[in-house]
């Protein structure tokens, strides 16, 4: 089978890179510079020239803040892309495997795990323009799996943890919110468990959500003092405030912890508990895995 992934220069998709050999297919890895998702002809040319049977789609607009001001943008990789995605899946009859995440439930006031049936509520544009994708794929019908995430980070590009690593080593004093609680989500354990996915016995005769991050819960206080304990900075006091003494244009999930039940018993999957991924992510970094 030959497997087209998109978004390989990504956290997620350099994941994939590194574990290009346990898919067990012929992969083609590729971002905007080798194929523009968003050019529907482009899409289309690809798929059909290398014969591709399954899309794993990494790529997205991840600015959340930034999304607010360009919503057309991102509406055109988040929402666009994904329906020719979906499209070109239909056309061959291949399989989409698509990347989504936790924002779709923005608007909630949840204090239990979020399942998968849950109403979608986003609260702003990335969020809304990420429903808009999962919609387009159930409306064009291909054969489907979506993975729901939250709060990756990785060894590659910018996230919370290299963001808080600079800062801890830079800073007396360092204030992250506590009124926000979720899962930090190592883009490893992401990847490998999309290869598991893959290489399932079950996947092709399996459509459908599914939510998947690290094990445990947290807020991204909790995140912060974790990674400033792992990696051993001890010169940054890390204190709690509330959400709003950092003004976004975005209301946040105050509340966004996934049930991962459905996939675990789907796949058969195991899971790591997120201080554990962390530890493998910092270890990483150390290294100049970047």
């Amino acid at each position: 089978m030959n497997i087209l992934i998109t978004g390989a220069n990504g956290q997620l998709g350099n994941h994939m890179r590194l574990l290009e050999s346990e898919l067990q297919h012929r992969c083609f890895f590729t971002d905007v510079e080798e194929l523009d998702i968003t050019r529907r002809e482009e899409v289309f040319n690809f798929v059909l020239h290398n014969d591709v049977q399954l899309i794993i789609n990494c790529a997205a607009y991840t600015n959340v803040d930034k999304a607010e001001d360009e919503e057309e943008v991102a509406d055109r990789i988040n929402n666009d892309a994904v329906r020719y995605l979906a499209d070109v899946m239909k056309a061959v009859g291949g399989r989409l495997i698509h990347v989504s995440t936790d924002y779709v439930f923005g608007g909630g006031q949840h204090n239990r795990p979020c399942l998968e049936d849950l109403p979608a509520c986003p609260t702003g544009a990335y969020g809304r323009t990420k429903l808009r994708g999962e919609q387009a794929i159930a409306e064009v019908g291909c054969r489907h799996v979506i993975i729901r995430t939250g709060w990756l980070y990785s060894e590659y590009g910018k996230n919370f943890v290299k963001t808080m690593l600079k800062v801890l080593s830079e800073r007396p004093v360092c204030k992250v919110v506590f009124d926000q609680i979720g899962t930090p989500t190592y883009a490893g354990d992401l990847a490998r468990a999309i290869c598991s996915i893959v290489n399932s016995d079950g996947l092709g005769s399996i459509d459908g959500i599914f939510n998947f991050s690290d094990e445990g819960v947290c807020s991204w206080y909790d995140f912060a003092v974790e990674i400033a304990r792992q990696a051993c900075i001890t010169g940054c006091e890390v204190l709690p405030c509330h959400s709003d003494e950092f003004p976004s244009k975005v209301v946040r999930p105050s509340y966004s912890v996934l049930d991962k039940t459905k996939i675990k018993e789907t796949f058969g999957l195991t899971i790591p508990h997120w201080t554990v991924s962390l530890k493998r992510c910092l270890a990483g970094i150390k290294n100049g895995v970047e």
